[in-house]
């Protein structure tokens, strides 16, 4: 039986620090590679959050090509036992991203550090500068593509009684004060709450505590299928996370976002 078995999605600092050595143990860094270098989670290997976007305009965060995806988790080492541990130093955002990445891999074992590297740090916990090493063997993967909403889906559902968009962007991107594509404003419906807004700055970023609340009061509710966006499915990383610790049974992320959605000549917008 894997070491991380009883344990729920949302983990803290001391129920990773006492399983650091086990074997299924793979350990996720999504800060930056200079923060990385500074000092890490014993044993973390290093994600550069880029590689978790196709990277390509007016939509980088789309998913990777299924070769980038094999060769990411050829160098991590994938397996099928794997339990992957992920954390960065921003609440959950690039985090939350790899999560998603994980379920569209079809691979559920997975755990998130809560707060990250600062909750750790938090705690004057060990820091390393070790690098452990890059695996090699061929990794064979298939795409699950019920945790992923395509704008034609997310089009073909505007108006449902039981949908909830989640959008994550800050206020004056939702109002469209503030555009960073062609179209300004918002999807119709969508509801805006914005990422940070869930994570707790006196807790070192861990999510809020009264979050359900909160998103009870916005009708962002659990008996709802929930499609969280934001510009590149970064930011939306953090809320597609939040729905997913909270429990929440139908929960999908728009990856193309308003790179995409802002940008597309047949999409309606509010302001």
């Amino acid at each position: 039986m894997s070491a991380f078995a009883e344990l729920p999605l949302l983990i803290e600092p001391a129920q990773l620090a006492s399983r650091l050595q086990a074997p299924e143990l793979i350990l996720l860094d999504l800060t930056s590679q200079a923060r990385y270098s500074a000092g890490h989670i014993p044993g973390a290997h290093f994600v550069d959050p880029k590689r978790t976007q196709l990277g390509l305009p007016p939509a980088p965060g789309l998913l990777p090509s299924l070769e980038q995806l094999e060769q990411l988790f050829s160098d991590l080492g994938h397996h099928p036992n794997a339990v992957y541990v992920v954390y960065d130093d921003e609440g959950g955002g690039w985090a939350g991203r790899f999560i998603w990445l994980l379920d569209v891999i079809g691979h559920r074992h997975y755990h998130y550090l809560d707060g990250g590297v600062l909750a750790w740090q938090a705690e004057n916990r060990e820091l390393s500068t070790a690098v452990p090493s890059a695996s090699s063997h061929a990794v064979h993967l298939s795409i699950d593509a019920a945790p992923t909403a395509t704008r034609e889906y997310l089009q073909s559902r505007l108006g449902a009684a039981d949908l909830a968009i989640w959008d994550a962007r800050s206020p004056s991107e939702y109002s469209g004060e503030k555009a960073f594509a062609q179209k300004a404003g918002h999807i119709p419906g969508a509801i805006n709450f914005e990422w940070t807004a869930g994570m707790d700055s006196a807790r070192a970023l861990r999510i809020r505590q009264d979050l359900q609340a909160q998103l009870n009061t916005l009708g962002i509710s659990a008996d709802k299928e929930i499609i969280t966006h934001c510009q590149t499915h970064h930011r939306s990383g953090f809320t597609y996370l939040a729905a997913k610790i909270l429990g929440y049974p139908r929960v999908k992320a728009y990856a193309g976002s308003w790179g995409e959605w802002g940008n597309h000549p047949d999409t309606p917008v509010e302001r």
